[in-house]
């Protein structure tokens, strides 16, 4: 070669596009996984140290710790204090997801819009660490057994951050930035399978060690994945908005973007499908947290009486449909359009809850929880559908407001399932699970007249252009 061709510098590196990033970027699989092993590791517990508490306080002497056997014989459904602690647990478990709620819904629809122009890591940084804090705040009233109501503040706190929902729009949000268009479904299930692995290790681990070594102990473990999830978002994990600008963070405009997704989208057909699938997703989504509300409850009452390892074995089975419905979804997309195999995840779901409803012993629950191994595969399909609605630089405003009905989700739910259950025990301790079940039957609906309708118009515009000069 010449001396001037040598001299020459190295051809330039493409433009990487607004919004997209460059496939070397560390994974935020890492930050998911920790986030949610810290939840994971505080759900069953907390409802379980409320039980325990609340009983305590009210001298249900029945069953004052989760691995009695107190429950086993056919009068405890008919027992009147036994019955009035599940319906105080119940509506503790409602007024903590309320404040979480209210406080969710002010912050994740001003950070998610915000990360679109700022950027991604300092909306993963911030509720991290709000996780952490709520956590360590669990922590002080075990330690020094202050009033229950404590348990609301943190979650309130935890909130005003963003809490877990803005993780997950941090998240998702990051794969859409990082993943093409035609591999986002898989690359979306593979983000929530990570929630299935986490929240497995979190349910058995958790399960085991609250009956070896009480509720504090798990909780020191909750405290460091949330901790450890902030420095991975800090310090690990680089950015994935490649254009960033500066914006201010109190300003009318971030709610003014979430708005616009739906009242001026990019394409006429958009604004109806992003309404019909938003639908879609919340009914799913009310549905699965409304059931995993009231899972512990269930299964420590009448007739199953479940101790506390079995109970964290069923909230693995329950986190373990991520990983089936990841694979699941990967070999059916094989042969099927990704809207039929979310459609079979819902009768998976559907005939689960069927199942569970008529529970009664234990061998029954886990065939349940072994029916709903497709249950999981509408979501990311639902994720991956919006998100290819929408532009390159509207992902954060997107999955803000994905978050926000994902919090309006928890909200109904708890409202929901956590009242229904108490009004029927009296009459069908299942019943909630079979509610739900008729529930799917909507989104089921939704997903299948959307793909119809698309079928056919993308078939009458390939005869159109097929038939002109």
């Amino acid at each position: 070669p010449s001396m001037a061709a040598m001299a020459a510098p190295p051809p330039a590196e493409p433009p990487v596009p607004p919004g997209r990033c460059r496939p070397s970027l560390p994974a935020v699989e890492p930050l998911v996984f920790l986030a949610t092993v810290s939840l994971g590791m505080q759900g069953p517990l907390a409802t379980q140290y409320l039980w325990d508490r609340l009983g305590a306080e009210h001298g249900y002497s029945g069953r004052n710790s989760s691995d009695s056997a107190g429950c086993g014989d056919g009068n405890a459904t008919a027992d009147p204090l036994r019955q009035e602690v599940e319906a105080l647990v119940s509506h503790w478990n409602l007024y903590i997801n309320l404040g979480g709620f209210f406080a969710c819904l002010f912050s994740v629809t001003l950070f998610g819009p915000w990360s679109d122009s700022v950027g991604r890591r300092p909306a993963l940084i911030l509720p991290a660490a709000g996780m952490a804090l709520q956590t360590g705040i669990y922590l002080l009233v075990m330690y020094l057994e202050l009033h229950v109501a404590f348990f609301l503040l943190g979650r309130i706190l935890s909130g005003l951050t963003g809490d877990y929902n803005l993780i997950l729009a941090g998240c998702f949000s990051y794969v859409a930035d990082t993943s093409e268009r035609r591999a986002r479904t898989f690359r979306v299930a593979i983000l929530e399978a990570c929630l299935g692995i986490a929240g497995m290790v979190a349910s058995i681990g958790g399960g085991q060690w609250r009956r070896a070594q009480g509720y504090i102990n798990p909780f020191w473990l909750a405290f460091a994945a949330s901790l450890a999830a902030t420095l991975y978002a800090a310090f690990f994990l680089r950015e994935s908005v490649k254009q960033k600008k500066k914006a201010k963070l109190f300003t009318l405009s971030h709610y003014k973007a979430v708005y616009r997704l739906y009242t001026a989208p990019e394409h006429p057909t958009s604004r109806w499908k992003l309404a019909l699938y938003t639908l879609a997703f919340f009914v799913i989504v009310t549905v699965h947290f409304g059931a995993k509300d009231i899972y512990v409850l269930y299964e420590l009452g009448f007739p199953l009486c479940w101790t506390s390892d079995l109970i964290g074995y069923g909230s693995a089975a329950s986190y373990l449909a991520y990983l089936s419905s990841l694979a699941g979804l990967r070999l059916l997309q094989l042969c099927l359009e990704d809207t039929w195999v979310a459609e079979l995840g819902l009768v998976s779901n559907i005939a689960g809850l069927v199942v569970m409803s008529l529970a009664t012993t234990t061998p029954l629950m886990f065939a349940g929880y072994g029916i709903l191994f497709l249950s999981m595969a509408p979501t990311p399909v639902i994720r991956s559908k919006l998100s290819k609605l929408v532009s390159e630089t509207e992902q954060g405003a997107l999955f803000a407001s994905v978050a926000c009905v994902q919090g309006l989700c928890s909200l109904v739910s708890t409202g929901v399932f956590n009242s229904l259950y108490p009004a029927t025990l009296h009459f069908m301790r299942g019943f909630p699970f079979l509610f739900g079940a008729i529930m799917l039957l909507i989104p089921a609906a939704i997903l299948g007249w959307i793909q119809i309708w698309d079928s056919k118009h993308n078939y009458d515009d390939f005869q159109d252009a097929s038939l002109s000069p």
